[in-house]
């Protein structure tokens, strides 16, 4: 079974900044970890190759420091890293990201199974994956809490809002998955040395025959138009000591202004 987990290296912080005139994250000098979702997406990728054997393929798409990212990933387990990465990419949205990544899969593939987090902490929007299996004209599945292959296929389960849905998919498909799908392992020694040594292949622009006009902002169909920061105006009492009960007094009185007692 041949499997490519997507990966992206995100901010290790909550103090986010933003280019005004861009409308793009300023990514220097700031930490960088693996999105933790993706974690999990990667631990999925080897249970499965633990139980019906293959390899797993970790890509990911970033500047050339994004490279830690990989290595760790390897180090976690992952067989094979790409990375994608070129200057034209930057400022990417989710639409052009995804055409560099389904471009990567097609390179590098075919693929039986593709994994990515449901969402990135830096973006929230949950677009990439839906998007990269829609440029490959694959099925797909989002909010996967569990999987299982079956009958030449894959049945996996979704938690949605009224509790759980079963569906099944013919391979090839990609799925995305939530955290609550397995607990990401930990690297061992042995694979953190052959990390350091691993080849990492990398793919530009020209490799992947994508043009300067598709990718980064220059091939992002959506802008961030402003940015604004949120004022906090409310007002808040504190109270310790012998003052909680008056405290607890007056959150009661609050309480029953607005009618919820």
């Amino acid at each position: 079974m041949k499997i490519a987990v997507l990966v992206k290296q995100v901010p290790d912080s909550d103090e986010i900044r933003m280019d005004p005139e861009k409308g793009t994250m300023i990514r220097e000098g700031t930490g960088n970890i693996v999105n933790p979702l993706d974690l999990n997406a990667l631990e999925a990728g080897f249970v499965l190759r633990g139980k019906y054997g293959g390899e797993v393929y970790v890509i990911s798409m970033g500047p050339p420091q994004a490279d830690i990212a990989l290595r760790e990933a390897l180090a976690l387990g992952a067989d094979h890293a790409c990375l994608v990465s070129d200057k034209f990419f930057a400022g990417a949205d989710s639409w052009a990201t995804s055409l560099v990544l389904a471009k990567t899969i097609e390179k590098l593939g075919p693929f039986d199974l593709i994994l990515a987090g449901e969402k990135a902490t830096d973006g929230e929007t949950g677009q990439v994956g839906p998007e990269v299996a829609a440029m490959l004209d694959i099925p797909f599945s989002t909010y996967v809490s569990s999987i299982e292959l079956c009958d030449g296929g894959i049945e996996v389960r979704r938690t949605i809002e009224e509790g759980y849905q079963t569906q099944y998919m013919a391979l090839p498909c990609l799925i995305t998955v939530l955290n609550d799908i397995n607990e990401p392992g930990m690297p061992t020694l042995s694979l953190k040395k052959k990390a350091r040594r691993a080849e990492i292949k990398i793919f530009n622009s020209e490799e992947l025959g994508v043009s300067k006009e598709e990718a980064g902002l220059a091939g992002s169909p959506t802008r961030v138009v402003k940015i604004y920061h949120p004022k906090i105006s409310r007002q808040t009492s504190f109270y310790s000591g012998r003052e909680i009960d008056e405290g607890l007094e007056h959150v009661v009185e609050i309480l029953r202004d607005l009618a919820v007692l």
